[in-house]
């Protein structure tokens, strides 16, 4: 991004964005300039945050209606997740797993309890969780079910989002996350998703596991039709292959459950969480599996340095006692039906279709009203921050302790940037 001009009030304008600010613009420009241009971020430059709303270089606030991708479930500066990063801070904040933490063993307990199995490997992104469930449904196939060596392959999604590492990006149809960057990983087996006869009829004698979201994010907050993830698990448990389901975004809390699979009754074989699961404060994933799973995994045969970190552990033990409250899954489910009441009105006014479940939404725009981005600027300029996918899909996720009226307050703005 380049300046284009400065205005006589002080404002700077760049090349197809609105005016901003000299400072933002100054901000801005030092990262164009020494930082890779792999985001295309709205003019924004956020220096301070609390709860559901971050405060700008020039000091304007904006309700955050993105959340971090669900990383900000519990809201920015959680005094709760603070407080025992904090503490942890005062005491040890890495050992490397060559030698036991205090932390960890809470931590990982608390965690498969929550999720109802036995063990937890525990990562920093998501992405290493998703790779870490690729490696171990490949070993639990060979050693387990008894798949020839090198031959196991894992059904996924089309339209799906797992990470952006060479593997992962193997399977996307993604050309902006698949461009340049072959050759590519084999194994994998893509199908429709919401389509179970699809599923079923990709299963072979090689197949090790299936890889979902239970609502795909990335693609716009996809949802499934009803009964689809019940009958992937009926299907799995049939065909003896893995269900892995990829929570990393729909799950702790934000579709008002602690699982999705939860809304639909549904226990995988594999839980992959992340983002919210480090409450923003740090970058916490992990597998969650029983031990007949997980269980193939031997010393050296998969690791991280700084997987369950004890900072991370105190951070992520934090985040799990909140879920077991259950407050933050009743509210999101609460609040979520009132934001998607409010977003449904607007369809036939610049809105084609809503998606959801909780507080997640994807908002698709009539084209003849811009497309998502042109949405997303008008909201930021009316002190709202959203973001666009695919086009013409507006994301929203907004923190799960939103206030009400800052929620109605949302669905009116957003109604206001339709009629810009």
């Amino acid at each position: 991004m380049t300046t284009d001009a400065l205005q006589h009030d002080g404002t700077t304008t760049h090349e197809g964005e609105p005016a901003v600010s000299a400072a933002t613009a100054a901000a801005i420009d030092q990262v164009e300039a020494h930082a890779a241009h792999n985001y295309h971020p709205l003019p924004v430059v956020v220096e301070h945050a609390e709860g559901a709303w971050v405060t700008d270089v020039d000091g304007r606030r904006y309700l955050d209606c993105l959340a971090a991708y669900s990383s900000m479930n519990f809201g920015h500066g959680n005094p709760r997740l603070l407080a025992a990063a904090h503490a942890q801070l005062d005491r040890v904040t890495l050992t490397s797993r060559a030698f036991h933490s205090a932390a960890l063993g809470p931590f990982v307990e608390a965690l498969a309890e929550l999720a109802g199995k036995d063990m937890v490997l525990p990562m920093n992104t998501g992405a290493e969780a998703v790779e870490s469930a690729i490696k171990v449904a490949r070993r639990w196939a060979y050693q387990v079910k008894g798949v020839e060596a090198d031959r196991a392959e894992i059904i996924v999604m089309e339209g799906n989002f797992h990470g952006r590492t060479t593997t992962i990006v193997s399977f996307s149809d993604d050309p902006d996350a698949t461009t340049g960057y072959g050759p590519f990983t084999p194994g994998f087996v893509r199908v429709p998703f919401g389509d179970a006869g699809a599923l079923e009829a990709a299963i072979g004698p090689n197949t090790a596991a299936v890889l979902l979201e239970p609502i795909q994010g990335e693609a716009g907050i996809n949802v499934p039709p009803p009964g689809y993830l019940r009958a992937v698990r009926e299907i799995t448990e049939r065909e003896r292959v893995l269900m892995i389901a990829d929570e990393i975004q729909s799950g702790l809390g934000r579709t008002g459950a602690t699982f999705q699979c939860d809304n639909e009754g549904v226990v995988p074989d594999v839980y992959l969480l992340g983002k919210a699961l480090g409450g923003g404060v740090v970058p916490v994933s992990a597998v969650v599996a029983n031990s007949d799973v997980l269980g193939v995994l031997t010393p050296g045969s998969h690791g991280s340095t700084f997987g369950g970190n004890p900072l991370a552990a105190a951070v992520g033990l934090e985040v799990v006692r909140m879920l077991q409250e259950g407050a933050m899954q009743a509210r999101a489910r609460e609040l979520g039906a009132r934001l998607q009441e409010g977003l449904g009105a607007l369809i036939g006014h610049g809105v084609t279709a809503v998606r959801g479940a909780g507080l997640w939404a994807g908002i698709d725009i009539d084209p003849s009203y811009g497309t998502a981005r042109d949405v997303c600027l008008r909201l930021l300029e009316r002190g709202i921050l959203a973001k666009d996918t695919h086009g013409q899909t507006v994301r929203l996720a907004p923190p799960i302790v939103i206030d009400e009226a800052d929620l109605d307050m949302l669905v009116r703005e957003f109604e206001a940037a339709l009629a810009h």
